[in-house]
């Protein structure tokens, strides 16, 4: 009978794929004072390395999409990405451990009040590149002129030089950007909610199981609420258990 780990990380390591941004959030790992990723996403990857017992091989990306087209390849065991319709055909989800919220972020001077006001013709929105987001924002705002970034570094310089109207992330992201660029204002409400999960490549039952049990152990033990809380996160929301998400998906319908 095959080891969990072995289920998981066939080649003996536990290969996991991160987002490595400019400013950190519940999804992204920022880079800490000895030059290493750290945050929510490490603080998870180290949790369940240390429950196989094996070691932990880190992969650095500078946004999701990138994660995607890694994990088609084959380069990663486990990941962490938000869940939406066109992942679901390439990976297999676990549980969200985290609720993304997104809004946008507006320069100064800007006339646009609510998000609804992105969705007009000649509304420059900017997000990251093949991400989740960027396909809300090409849903939710078709009339507005949408651009696709590679990273939140790029997304910073195009709302400082002013050649963008609207600019689509989580809140959590975005109140750590707003004060590097004075005057800009976080538009109230979201245009898209969606849970940020584990995830496997496709076909892999066993290694799905392991890592959903360890999330879900994870919300529950309190791991995931002291990783957020330790990365600076007091208010982010972590993810129901998945028997009660499954109960609120019901009830929504």
């Amino acid at each position: 009978m095959m080891s969990a780990a072995s289920v998981v990380a066939p080649t003996g390591k536990l290969r996991v794929a991160i987002v490595v941004a400019a400013v950190p959030s519940p999804f992204f790992a920022g880079n800490g004072p000895d030059g290493r990723p750290q945050g929510v996403a490490v603080d998870l990857a180290n949790a369940l390395a240390q429950e196989l017992a094996i070691p932990l091989d880190l992969a650095a990306y500078p946004n999701s999409g990138e994660i995607t087209a890694a994990g088609v390849e084959g380069k990663w065991d486990v990941a962490a990405m938000p869940r939406d319709a066109e992942r679901e055909k390439k990976f297999d989800f676990g549980p969200p451990y985290f609720i993304a919220r997104s809004t946008y972020l507006v320069p100064p001077h800007s006339a646009i009040r609510s998000i609804d006001e992105v969705n007009r013709p000649g509304v420059r929105a900017v997000a990251i590149l093949q991400t989740t987001t960027a396909r809300s924002v090409a849903r939710t705002a078709p009339l507005a002129t949408l651009r696709e970034v590679r990273s939140v570094d790029e997304w910073i310089a195009l709302a400082r030089s002013g050649e963008a109207d609207a600019l689509a992330l989580s809140h959590d992201v975005l109140a750590a950007i707003a004060p590097q660029i004075p005057g800009s204002r976080i538009l109230d409400g979201e245009f898209q909610s969606v849970g940020v999960c584990i995830v496997v490549p496709k076909g892999r039952a066993g290694a799905l199981a392991v890592v959903s049990g360890f999330v879900e152990h994870a919300k529950a033990s309190g791991l995931v609420r002291t990783a957020l809380d330790r990365a600076g996160f007091p208010h982010a929301e972590v993810a129901p258990p998945a028997n009660e998400a499954m109960r609120q998906r019901g009830s929504a319908a």
